[in-house]
């Protein structure tokens, strides 16, 4: 009847307690789960041998009840036939068969008492089961549900985001020193680069505005046009009405020279 006290021990156990105490809830309620369906499998066999061993029984029982009348009515055929001895050793027998039928009553009650509290026992241990099975269910939910925000935290912090990162820079580094190599090709022949032609353009369109601003604030005069005529001088009229002659230069005495 071992395995019947095993049983009685898993069902009074407290699962709630157990889990707490451990230190490893998973593989305990594993073991737990495992204890069980191995102890209702071994409940299961003990409890049809002892099934077979009350139906031997109350075989023997019926048939030692059967010897026990056949003694009776033999005491009473010597008693008849005048044979007391006879008698007598008929009722010693069935007296025997009597205490024998006693004796595997009382066996047979014991079967049948640790057969209903096996039976009690492993409904009680089918329900502890479906609960370790629920709390193992609950308990596999909440590890992946936790190895999930775990795998995804790792990921948004996972180094090889940055090494990413780096392998990018690293190919705009490499990018730069061609063309810093390429630009290193014109220097000294007087090429301007693309970069230095639209910054003399932007400069030449700062200077046009400013120029523009002084124009309209100052004004500007009209250049004359090319090739055309000076002004002609007009000398004023003399006193005697006639054309006043040009003064004579440095070096002339007014005198005419000789005929």
């Amino acid at each position: 009847m071992g395995v019947f006290s095993r049983l009685a021990d898993i069902v009074n156990s407290n699962l709630n307690a157990m889990l707490d105490r451990a230190e490893d809830p998973e593989k305990i309620v594993r073991l737990i789960i495992q204890e069980m369906e191995d102890t209702l499998v071994e409940v299961r066999s003990a409890a049809a041998k002892s099934i077979a061993d009350k139906k031997e029984l109350s075989r023997k029982i019926d048939q030692f009840q059967a010897a026990q009348a056949d003694w009776r009515n033999k005491a009473e055929l010597a008693v008849q036939k005048g044979r007391d001895d006879l008698a007598k050793g008929a009722l010693l027998a069935k007296t025997r068969a009597a205490e024998t039928v006693e004796a595997l009553q009382r066996e047979l009650a014991v079967i049948d008492e640790a057969l209903a509290k096996a039976d009690t026992d492993m409904v009680k241990l089918q329900a502890k089961l479906v609960e370790a099975k629920n709390k193992q269910k609950s308990m596999d939910i909440r590890s992946k549900s936790a190895h999930d925000r775990l795998r995804m935290r790792t990921h948004l912090h996972d180094g090889r985001i940055d090494d990413a990162l780096a392998r990018y820079e690293s190919i705009e580094r490499k990018l730069d020193e061609i063309e810093g190599k390429v630009d290193a090709y014109d220097l000294g022949t007087g090429k301007k680069s693309l970069a230095d032609e639209f910054s003399e353009l932007e400069a030449e369109s700062g200077i046009e505005a400013e120029l523009a601003e002084i124009r309209s604030q100052f004004g500007r005069r009209t250049a004359k046009p090319a090739g055309s005529k000076p002004a002609e001088l007009k000398l004023p009229a003399s006193k005697s009405g006639g054309r006043r002659t040009p003064e004579a230069g440095p070096g002339d005495d007014g005198q005419t020279g000789d005929a």
